[in-house]
């Protein structure tokens, strides 16, 4: 695990993995007031899947995890995709990219698309978007998450009193455990990954999730992937997605020349962890298409 400095002085937590003279490398961007340990049933074994020789990159998003501090000003969307951008050109100066994100993190890679087209259309060579949702969803499905995570904090404060609930942020609760099951899984989740979830999440409470929600609320999605060509463009969502409905990424890819909507059985929305062994398939098809465009 390393530091890279933005050039505003902030600086991101970044590991890599894999070949770092691959001609590709994969860029996997983790959700709101998660961070990178979310990638930890895909990061490691995506070099080992794929047949040619392949470099991964995860990082927290600034404010999130082991980054820098965000601010009021820097807690955008606009933010973010500048934040990837720079990432691409200076992390991952050569060869082609391959982007993935999930929830905001897939939000980020819209802004970046937009902001930064002309690195977007040199570099990236495909996108996969997990839990994302569509421009039509910005009220009602992206609200509901952060929503949520306010809900549950207020209705703990209220039963428990304010001290005891300092002592439910240092330690993990079964209310506050299935609180968070219920809205961010699906069917039948490991607990180990709804701990780690848990963790993750009262790791950037209350600073980032308070933080970044006006950013979720905001961001208008509804042109983000118009320029993105005959790119492959991949979106998934978890049947039992309680944020992201089936339809939200429908919408995402109607009318993309190379776009894929996938409607995972029985998961909910967090996919990096709990559809871990849906997704690597679809990176590694991404990358041996890329070498096949050499």
């Amino acid at each position: 695990m390393a530091d890279f400095v933005l050039a505003d002085g902030t600086p991101l937590s970044l590991l890599r993995r894999g070949d770092p003279g691959a001609p590709v490398t994969v860029v996997l961007a983790h959700g709101y007031a998660l961070d990178q340990r979310c990638w930890g049933r895909l990061a490691p074994v995506l070099p080992e899947a794929t047949e040619r020789p392949v470099a991964v990159l995860t990082y927290d998003h600034r404010g999130h995890g082991g980054s820098g501090r965000a601010s009021r000003a820097t807690a955008t969307m606009a933010q973010l995709g500048d934040d990837l951008a720079e990432i691409v050109d200076r992390a991952v100066p050569e060869g082609r990219v391959i982007l993935a994100g999930h929830d905001m993190g897939g939000l980020a890679i819209m802004s970046l698309t937009q902001r930064h087209h002309a690195l977007f259309a040199e570099r990236v060579a495909g996108l996969v978007l997990l839990g994302t949702s569509s421009g039509g969803l910005a009220t009602e499905a992206s609200a509901a998450w952060p929503n949520a995570l306010g809900r549950l904090a207020r209705d703990l404060e209220m039963v428990l009193g304010s001290k005891l609930f300092g002592l439910v942020r240092e330690h993990t609760s079964r209310a506050v455990s299935a609180g968070l099951r219920w809205w961010l899984f699906g069917d039948d989740p490991d607990p180990e990954q709804v701990e780690l979830t848990v963790k993750m999440i009262r790791g950037n409470w209350p600073h980032t999730v308070s933080l970044f929600r006006p950013a979720l609320d905001a961001y208008a999605r509804d042109a983000a992937l118009a320029l993105v060509g005959d790119l492959p463009v991949i979106a998934m969502v978890g049947e039992r997605d309680r944020i992201v409905p089936a339809s939200g990424v429908e919408d995402l890819v109607r009318g993309l020349e190379n776009g894929t909507s996938v409607v995972l059985p029985g998961a909910g929305h967090v996919l990096p962890l709990e559809a871990a062994a849906q997704v690597l398939p679809r990176l590694v098809a991404l990358v041996h298409t890329t070498y096949r465009q050499f």
